[in-house]
């Protein structure tokens, strides 16, 4: 875009000054322009991309977050291998945010690309895009020797719901040596309540790492899977009150008898948003066995924990007359 083309006086002047040869006005002038940019002016931004400042560049690619076009796409694409982590880390960030679904023929070409960073980066621009033929390569990707990837690889199967890949992401769930991707394995599981990924779900509630114990204790409530029950009554004994708030929850989904007593203790521990579950779930649960200790609840020094169990005492007569 040329500086004689443009009628626009406050335009003429962020052009001129994205030649100035301070990197600070220059990048000043981006912010300028993505204040009052349009479609027709993303070239002045792609061109931006060159610029020999890692500072001008990064704000660029930020600025392309809104910016949908092919050449955006390509341009940032390429930002990937910049030498600048600042630069690498917006680009990925703006293409994580792409929305629209042709942007992901030009992102495929790259998932296998030598660098690991531009791989996962592409795989969670992908996710977000939720294309079909992304599910072979994200498959692919499951035995990438990089972690960052394989986690990436798992979003992508997830938000595409790819059932064919259910039996991998069981090994990833149970076997994996990051605890992260291990985590996010375990969630992605809950994609399908088949009975082969029960086995793996309830490995997973003994994981060495408690945030992928929460994720298993949350799956196996959302799947309302009866024959976890007792597995996860067990681990409302967890030793992270993150791990048996899920499991709590869980229990209610569940719906599960067995579990009341366990609960009923838990509205004596002293982590509030504990209490507060364990009331919720005995009032999904709806047995008369859990009014008394409910009642109790009512006086609870938390106003959050005394609603709860407001909540749950409805439940349960409730369901005594239903």
């Amino acid at each position: 875009m040329n500086i004689a083309s443009i009628d626009d006086p406050e335009l003429q002047d962020i052009q001129s000054r994205l030649q100035a040869t301070d990197s600070e006005i220059r990048r000043i002038a981006l912010l300028d322009l993505n204040d009052i940019a349009e479609d027709e002016h993303t070239p002045l931004f792609i061109a931006a991309l060159r610029d020999p400042a890692p500072a001008v560049r990064a704000e660029a690619a930020r600025a392309l977050e809104a910016f949908e076009s092919d050449a955006s796409v390509t341009g940032l694409i390429g930002l990937l291998d910049d030498s600048e982590a600042q630069v690498r880390e917006a680009a990925a960030h703006s293409l994580s945010e792409l929305k629209r679904p042709s942007s992901a023929r030009l992102l495929l070409p790259h998932v296998t690309h030598p660098d690991a960073f531009v791989r996962a980066s592409i795989l969670r621009a992908l996710r977000e895009l939720r294309a079909e033929e992304s599910a072979v390569p994200a498959s692919a990707a499951l035995d990438d020797p990089n972690s960052l990837v394989r986690r990436e690889a798992i979003g992508v199967l997830g938000y595409l719901k790819h059932t064919a890949a259910l039996l991998s992401l069981a090994t990833l769930a149970t076997c994996d040596p990051d605890a992260e991707v291990r985590r996010a394995a375990t969630g992605a599981l809950g994609l399908s309540d088949t009975d082969a990924i029960l086995p793996a779900l309830l490995a997973a509630l003994n994981d060495q790492a408690w945030q992928v114990r929460e994720e298993a204790a949350t799956v196996l409530g959302k799947l309302r899977i009866q024959a976890a029950s007792a597995r996860l009554i067990a681990s409302l004994q967890d030793s992270y009150w993150q791990v048996r708030l899920r499991t709590a929850r869980s229990l209610g989904r569940l719906r599960s008898i067995d579990a009341v007593p366990k609960l009923i203790e838990t509205l004596a521990h002293e982590i509030s948003n504990l209490r507060k579950e364990a009331a919720l779930a005995l009032g999904e649960i709806g047995d008369m066995a859990a009014l008394s200790a409910l009642e109790h609840a009512q006086g609870d020094a938390d106003p959050e924990v005394r609603k709860a169990a407001r909540i749950a005492i409805a439940q349960v007569r409730g369901n005594q007359t239903a």
